[in-house]
């Protein structure tokens, strides 16, 4: 039948609009190199050996629950419009190598019983595995290069696979994985919601082209971004994913499960706050810069809060029931935290820490003490994690004990010593009284240089070296007093947060 669509002996076989609908195929059949210059239809057809080998599909071609019994081999075809291979069975080795789908591939549903291998494959539209069932041998999933999104949602890993793909989006939204999985991505963004793993599952980001074929060439997609960015991992069990040199500014971790025992490598990413002046009641601030979930940004972009607070947090949800509670995002950074201190990542940690008690401080309100105790926390050294200010607190809270020392602490004069006593008449031993007069309150010239000097020691030695020297009056008792319990307090606040910073 081939050898009479053949112009003369040696040409290739030119196939028009043709339906193999139900078709079966006994032994080989071999359509390498026909060109089908129409609409191909091989629905529900049977194969025991398919060879398709460098054929080429001008128009739509459909393989929908076809049944290949033996070897299936589609090397090196071209897809003009599109190929679907919904709910076909391959129950031997089936290779897909160098194959070009220049609108679509639909692989839906299928069943792969023994190797599916699809190496430097190129699809410019969407490609889609949803469904698609590998029992057996463990699969090759590229190089393989997508325009659109390669959806693997609900698809089933039985053994260990890599797959090395570059996409404008990747979905894996329930995908299983029974068994070890080597996920290597570029270009990508990324969405794991709800997978299943129960084998450990690595994340990377490929740095570099996958292949430098011309058949392969990255050059004639456009992509609208250079790394991996993941957008959700909201029902995944953590504990068996690490991620490495992975965007998280758009990331959902709520739902996640065992997010503390996530595994971050390379360099990895999230959102920052807003930068800039910003203005709220008349007053203007700053935010403090750290690292933000995505969960945390949709809060504070969310429309009832005021509109100085909200200004540069990005676009609000559109459903505020999707924002989840304070609650919820004290426990997502608390497990984010517990994961970057068990990779022995101290600085990693403290913007999750940050994250965390200022989740706990808008959790209570102000009639509660523990939002002032919070507060409080916060303003002076940003629990714990500001030495700028913690040390700027500090060094004011000195210049006002000096200025009160000034004024009030330290005396007119040095207090003199007195001695008082009687010598007898009739001679003998004399007694002596040894007495010091009150230090009296200045009243002029309080504020000099020799003052200032005094009131700077004393300052210091409060602060520093816990001992006073000279007399004082009772004021600067006080002051002192108050000086010995507050200011150490912000001095060691501001050593645990430069220790926070340099510790590994």
């Amino acid at each position: 039948m081939l050898d009479a669509l053949r112009e003369h002996a040696g040409s290739p076989t030119r196939i028009g609009v043709a339906s193999f609908q139900e078709a079966t195929f006994h032994g080989s059949a071999i359509f390498s190199e026909t060109e089908f210059t129409g609409a191909v239809n091989f629905d529900r057809a049977e194969f025991d050996v398919a060879e398709f080998s460098s054929a080429s599909f001008a128009e739509r071609a459909s393989f929908d629950e076809s049944l290949f019994n033996e070897y299936a081999y589609f090397n090196e075809c071209i897809f003009v419009r599109g190929a679907s291979f919904l709910e076909a069975v391959f129950r031997k080795p089936a290779f897909f190598d160098a194959v070009g789908f220049l609108e679509f591939a639909f692989f839906s549903a299928v069943t792969f019983n023994d190797l599916a291998f699809f190496g430097e494959v190129l699809s410019s539209g969407d490609f889609d595995l949803s469904r698609a069932t590998f029992t057996a041998a463990a699969p090759r999933l590229g190089p393989l290069l997508c325009g659109g999104t390669l959806i693997l949602d609900y698809a089933s890993f039985a053994m260990p696979v890599t797959i090395e793909a570059g996409a404008e989006r990747i979905t894996c939204e329930r995908t299983r994985w029974d068994s070890t999985a080597t996920l290597r991505l570029r270009h990508a963004t990324l969405d794991l919601a709800d997978a299943v793993l129960t084998q450990p599952v690595s994340v990377i980001a490929h740095p570099v082209p996958f292949s430098r074929s011309d058949r392969l060439n990255e050059s004639g997609v456009r992509w609208s971004q250079a790394g991996l960015s993941v957008e959700s991992l909201r029902g995944v069990d953590c504990a068996m994913l690490t991620m490495s040199d992975v965007d998280l500014t758009s990331c959902r971790f709520s739902g996640a499960l065992h997010l503390d025992q996530l595994r971050l490598d390379g360099h990895w990413a999230f959102a920052g706050t807003p930068q800039g002046r910003r203005w709220h009641r008349g007053l203007p601030f700053r935010w403090t810069r750290r690292q933000v979930i995505e969960e945390e940004r949709q809060w504070r972009a969310l429309p009832g809060r005021p509109a100085g607070l909200c200004r540069g947090w990005g676009i609000p949800c559109e459903n505020e029931h999707d924002v989840p509670g304070l609650a919820t995002l004290t426990i997502i950074y608390r497990q984010l935290r517990k994961s970057r201190e068990d990779a022995k990542d101290e600085p990693g940690a403290a913007d999750f820490y940050y994250g965390e008690m200022e989740m706990r401080r808008h959790s209570f309100g102000w009639r509660r003490a523990e939002r002032w105790l919070l507060s409080a926390y916060w303003l002076l050294s940003g629990y714990g994690l500001r030495a700028s200010r913690a040390l700027g607190w500090l060094i004011i809270a000195m210049l006002v004990t000096v200025v009160l020392m000034m004024g009030f602490g330290l005396p007119q004069n040095s207090p003199k010593q007195e001695a008082t006593g009687t010598a007898p008449t009739s001679g003998g031993r004399v007694t002596f009284e040894i007495d010091k007069e009150d230090p009296k309150n200045p009243v002029r010239d309080r504020f000099t240089s020799k003052r200032f000097e005094k009131a700077l020691k004393v300052t210091l030695n409060s602060v520093v070296f816990r001992s006073s020297e000279g007399d004082l009056t009772t004021s600067g008792e006080y002051i002192e007093m108050v000086s010995r319990f507050s200011e150490p307090i912000l001095l060691g606040l501001a050593a645990l947060a430069i220790r926070g910073r340099v510790k590994r």
